[in-house]
């Protein structure tokens, strides 16, 4: 079912480092009522830990695969991630 909780941890590349995707994708996820994390990675992707309902985690990322403006998205990988990872609220990590 679509309201099942669910965890995925995701790795969106191309243009979305430097256009404030962490910050978008913070109020984005807290708009949803998820919870999780977000973080710039080295290769200059962004990786996020998104937690919540089916149809809100299925929301978001349909949400990351646009991005905030001045991003561009090339691709989105999506896995699944154990429920025990399920983070309390949503927060930037460095």
């Amino acid at each position: 079912m679509m309201d099942e909780a669910e965890a995925v941890l995701v790795r969106i590349a191309g243009r979305v480092q430097g256009v404030g995707f962490r910050f978008w994708t913070r109020g984005q996820a807290q708009r949803l009522g998820l919870s999780g994390w977000v973080r710039n990675e080295a290769d200059g992707s962004v990786a996020a830990l998104i937690c919540g309902p089916g149809f809100a985690v299925k929301a978001m990322l349909e949400r990351c695969r646009i991005g905030p403006p001045g991003a561009s998205v090339t691709d989105v990988d999506v896995r699944s991630a154990p429920l025990e990872t399920i983070a309390d609220g949503f927060r930037i990590l460095k």
